[in-house]
């Protein structure tokens, strides 16, 4: 019995993740320059052919991790946006991020990597600028939120708040399995929804 679309679909998009996965990895171990199509196609498990019928080369990879990498902050952001309490959507935040970094570590510190690159990497700093652009739009996101909570510097307040936030998610990529993820968690929620 010959394949439904649907499930030619489901292939092809489950072949494009196994190849994305695999060049995070091999972006994460070797750097973005010296990772090879060779070593991301036998990390997945795929012929170079394949890889390349699914995408031209190694940036257009980066560039679909970059896009997914900022959707995935813009659904946590989005729901933080949206209804329920102050505090319920400032621990959506802050679980968001904390259990995500969590998962994938090497992952976090990939882009938090990617984010400081110089400008004279030309190719490097095109998705350091897209991510960084992103994170400013999530900045104000957060910024009305302590606005609603009556902050009396909300600006501020988001600044404090995205510096602990960021140094949390560093210290769990340092400590892993060693650091208090959820006492921490308690901790940023009980300091952030008090008014």
């Amino acid at each position: 019995m010959p394949r439904t679309q649907q499930e030619n679909e489901r292939i092809r998009q489950a072949t494009k993740e196994n190849i994305r996965a695999a060049a995070m990895d091999i972006f994460i171990e070797q750097g973005y320059h010296d990772a090879s199509i060779d070593d991301i196609a036998k990390r997945a498990g795929v012929s170079k052919g394949l890889l390349y019928n699914y995408y031209k080369g190694k940036e257009e990879l980066l560039a679909e991790m970059v896009k997914n990498r900022i959707d995935e902050i813009g659904r946590v952001m989005q729901t933080a946006s949206g209804p329920g309490s102050h505090c319920e959507r400032l621990k959506h935040i802050i679980e968001g991020a904390l259990d995500n970094v969590k998962l994938r570590p090497s992952v976090y510190r990939f882009f938090l990597h990617l984010q400081t690159q110089p400008e004279e990497d030309k190719v490097l700093s095109k998705y350091s600028q897209m991510l960084n652009e992103a994170m400013a739009g999530h900045f104000e996101t957060q910024c009305e939120v302590f606005s609603e909570l009556g902050a009396s510097n909300a600006r501020m307040r988001s600044l404090y708040f995205s510096t602990t936030l960021h140094g949390t998610m560093q210290m769990i990529t340092i400590y892993q399995d060693n650091y208090p993820v959820e006492e921490m968690k308690r901790q940023i929620i009980r300091q952030f929804c008090m008014k």
